[in-house]
């Protein structure tokens, strides 16, 4: 059963969602060639506590980290390593949070250094999808009309979406109902009703929409070594307009000062 939360519950996602994204500015301060994800994840865990929350993905279904970084073809769940970030890879960092009984999850692809114009063009485009899709979380609609939006804008620029990974809903739980995906039929899935609060989250590729899990178990990459971008962001269903709980201007803000 799909449920809309209070305001009050709202207002607890919101502060998740708060430190979430403020996080992942932090993140963005240290991302350059040399730095290493579990650098990252170690910035990342400490800011999260600092800030009276608890990292929402360490130790959830056994995964051993706070961030997962995935990194060029790596799709999402890449476990954090001391390999060296490279000039040219991106990579695809997503934060949870857990806090007054609330999770917060929110992803955003880097570039690091100097990225070529056709790995550039997809993180473009994929965050152009997450912004259509959030023009579509609106109450009346349904999750096909967000699905179908992001899938047509990934299509219509040549690549393709992940069809086994998919957005979702958040509140108590980090993964609720419904589950959104990144392909589907407008008009099509369950109704969106204002007060639910959903993770919209295009995963889309340069090359196959194929993919596979490493020997990690938890690792997800292109069949075809090709690059995958990710941006996620938690909204909620309002009647004309959804209302965005995590953001990127901090990361943003953070990029425009060190670029």
């Amino acid at each position: 059963m799909i449920l809309a939360k209070t305001e009050e519950e709202i207002e607890l996602l919101r502060l998740n969602h708060e430190i979430v994204s403020k996080t992942l500015a932090e993140v963005a301060r240290l991302i350059r060639p040399g730095v290493t994800t579990l650098e990252l994840d170690r910035r990342a865990e400490e800011f999260i506590r600092d800030n009276g929350a608890k990292p929402g993905f360490l130790g959830y279904h056994g995964y051993p980290n706070t961030l997962c970084t995935s990194v060029n073809s790596a799709v999402v769940h890449g476990i954090p390593k001391g390999d060296s970030l490279r000039d040219g890879d991106i990579v695809s960092i997503d934060c949870g949070t857990f806090m007054h009984g609330f999770y917060g999850d929110s992803a955003y692809t880097f570039m690091i250094g100097e990225v070529s114009p056709e790995v550039q063009r997809l993180i473009k485009v994929t965050r152009e999808c997450l912004e259509l899709g959030i023009n579509k979380a609106i109450d009346g609609l349904r999750v096909g009309d967000i699905s179908s939006i992001v899938q047509q804008h990934a299509e219509d620029n040549g690549y393709s979406v992940v069809r086994e990974l998919v957005g979702h809903g958040i509140g108590r739980n980090m993964h609720e109902k419904p589950e959104v995906p990144n392909y589907g039929i407008r008009g099509n899935g369950p109704k969106l009703v204002s007060g639910m609060v959903i993770c919209i989250e295009p995963m889309i590729n340069m090359g196959s929409k194929q993919i596979f899990q490493e020997q990690d178990g938890w690792t997800i990459k292109t069949v075809d070594g090709k690059p995958s971008a990710h941006f996620e962001l938690a909204v909620v269903i309002r009647k004309n307009k959804a209302e965005q709980l995590s953001t990127f201007k901090y990361i943003d803000e953070v990029l425009k000062a060190v670029n």
